[in-house]
Parts: structure tokens; sequence; C-alpha cells
């Protein structure tokens, strides 16, 4: 699919110019789903960018859980249509829309909700999925969720209730990349078998690597295939922290720190300029 990884090069592109462009952000989780955001925005999903519906009706809804890669979320909703591609340029100034974590105040369209808490989001979309079936609307919720933030206990209640619920409009990916802020998830918190713990409380779980974009994309089409069958439908994605850097690749350290001027020339180097940079 050169087309969909043409887009993926070129969101990873904006994504460490706007880190660098204000020295803040985080480059590390956006980089590593950079593939996922455009399989989702560009193939999968049924969405409808403009004019933006806060409701989303008949269409399908995103809720980014792990808001801190405001960054590759930002990009993908630019090149989808939401809003002006110049924009991402103002990312965590004064004034802009492009908040550091997302958020609903400066109605940016694209965003949904506000997801700078971590643990919330599997919440939302569940309520959202539960909304659309009480109206009779036949579309899909789909989530981010990284896997340091499954140690937020909330995540473990709605992993509880969305299967007894029967919430079978619902397709969450967790990003497996195995890195948090303060090291990997190994070190600070283990989850275990994220999978298996997915399983025995009902959920149906697929598996992707996350940085091949076929693979990525026929297990997003098959998940979409096995709704409606009485179960949520949780995909288990591996990534890698950075991808496309080979810098940055597998370090946590690259979770929340900007590239200085040589770093992001090394990187804009490996990342070639594919749609036209803001």
């Amino acid at each position: 699919m050169p087309q969909l990884k043409d887009i993926a090069t070129q969101i990873r592109r904006d994504i460490v110019r706007m880190v660098h462009g204000v020295q803040s952000g985080h480059p590390g989780g956006s980089l590593g789903c950079a593939d996922f955001f455009t399989a989702l925005y560009f193939k999968v999903m049924d969405h409808k960018p403009a004019p933006f519906d806060m409701d989303g009706k008949n269409q399908d809804l995103f809720f980014l859980s792990n808001g801190h890669i405001s960054p590759v979320f930002y990009s993908a909703l630019a090149r989808s249509g939401y809003f002006p591609v110049p924009e991402l340029s103002t990312f965590r100034k004064l004034n802009s829309r492009l908040q550091g974590h997302p958020t609903t105040h400066e109605h940016l369209p694209g965003v949904r909700v506000a997801s700078g808490s971590l643990g919330q989001g599997m919440s939302v979309a569940i309520g959202a999925a539960l909304a659309k079936k009480l109206n009779n609307d036949k579309n899909l919720v789909y989530t981010l969720h990284g896997d340091g933030e499954l140690e937020e206990g909330q995540n473990w209640e709605a992993i509880m209730f969305a299967p007894h619920h029967k919430v079978d409009n619902l397709i969450i990916t967790v990003d497996l990349n195995g890195q948090q802020i303060d090291g990997t998830t190994d070190d600070v918190a283990g989850l275990g078998d994220v999978a298996a713990k997915f399983e025995v409380f009902g959920w149906l779980v697929l598996h992707t690597d996350g940085n091949d974009m076929d693979a990525l994309v026929a297990t997003l089409e098959k998940a979409k295939g096995l709704t409606g069958q009485g179960k949520p439908i949780a995909i288990m994605m591996k990534t890698v922290m950075g991808q496309g850097v080979d810098f940055m690749e597998g370090h946590h350290e690259w979770h929340g720190i900007a590239p200085s001027d040589e770093q992001l020339a090394k990187a804009l180097a490996q990342l070639p300029e594919t749609l036209g940079d803001y």
C-alpha cells in the first residue's frame, strides 16, 4: 500500500517538525503510531472530516485515550481534511487550538473529548458506543490506548463493563511498545499477558504488527467484520517507540523530549517529504 506508506512518512515528518518547533511534546509514541492513524483515517474508518459534527451521528468515531501523543493525532486530522495543514505550525504555542493534550475548549475539528488524563478513553468510548446502539446508529467506535496507560485502574472497570453489556460496536487498540516515561513497562509495573487479561474478561482479541501497514489494515478490517457478535474487540498492536527515526527507536527517553536542530536534520533525512510540508 504505497500511498498509505507515503502518508505515514509525511505524518512522521510532521511529528518531528512540530515537536522540534516548540521544543516540547511527545515524539516517541507518536512516531510509533503513525501507521495506525494512517490506516484508520485514510482507509478503515467511515468518517466525515468536513463539516465536522461533534455528535458524529452515522459515522465512525475515534477517541484518543493516551492524549500525549497528540502530534500524530493532529497530523492525521489535518492531512485527512479536518482543519488546514498549515495550522500544524501552531502546535503547543500560545493561543493555539493544538494544545499539548487534545481539548474540546478550543473547538478543534476532529477532537471529541479532552484526553490529558490517562485511563479515561475507554469509558468515554463505551458510553459513545452504547449511545449509538440506543440511536440505532450502525457505525463503530474506535479507541487507542498506551500499554503504560493500562496501569490506570479505570481501564479495568471499563474492560470488565464492556463485555458484560455486550458493547459489540467497539474496537479498541492497545499500543504495546513496552515503553513509558520512566522506563520499560516491565520495569515500572509489569503488565504480564495483556491479551489474556482481555480474553478472560470476555473480549475478542486480535493481534497485529502496528508498523506493518498491510498487516495493520488487514487486522482493522477483520475487526470490523467481527463486530455485532456480542463481544467488544481489542487489538494488541506491537509497535516500536520512535519508529522511522533510527536514533529514537525503542528508547523510552524519547517519550517526551524534543529533538535538537542537529537531531531534527538527521530525522528528516530519514523521512522524505511525500505530501508537502506545512
